[in-house]
């Protein structure tokens, strides 16, 4: 379990945003005295257009089919994205999530439902996800809307079979 209510969980995020490739987009993780945020700014100037954070994960059991992410958002739509690789130059599996503005929200994600990518780009012929071999967990933010976001993460549990509805 991630527990975002927890002082210091945000600081084992890491920020990655457009100015990688010239954009000028802002985002990091934050801790509001309460919950962490997801927060910045998107520009699309300079063909840019996205931010995302980052954390490594210690390795799941073989029996995790799923997460459960509880959340309250702004009503833009996000990715949750795990990566096989420690490296960020790598394939990483998204999955979209919109969400509320305001509202606390919980979805739950099945592994086999996530989409390989490669720097933005679906693949196929990827291998499937397995949840003993994710290495690193984040979020993304890239639905061409400039302006403000914010996504409140409260918890992230990964779950079995037995537990996933």
């Amino acid at each position: 379990m991630i527990d975002f209510t927890q002082y210091g969980e945000h600081k084992q995020w890491r920020a990655t945003n457009d100015n990688v490739m010239g954009g000028i987009s802002q985002g990091q993780l934050t801790f509001d005295g309460s919950h962490s945020l997801f927060q910045g700014g998107l520009s699309l100037a300079n063909n840019g257009g996205f931010s995302s954070v980052s954390r490594s994960i210690l390795p799941l059991s073989s029996d995790k089919i799923g997460i459960e992410l509880v959340y309250i958002g702004d009503g833009r739509t996000y990715q949750l994205r795990l990566s096989t690789q420690s490296n960020s130059d790598s394939v990483t599996y998204k999955h979209e999530f919109s969400t509320s503005k305001g509202q606390t929200q919980t979805k739950e994600f099945h592994l086999d439902d996530f989409q390989a990518v490669f720097r933005g780009r679906l693949l196929s012929g990827a291998p499937d996800l397995s949840a003993q071999n994710i290495k690193k967990m984040g979020f993304l933010i890239a639905d061409k809307q400039a302006g403000n976001f914010s996504l409140k993460l409260i918890q992230i549990r990964f779950k079995s079979e037995a537990s996933l509805k």
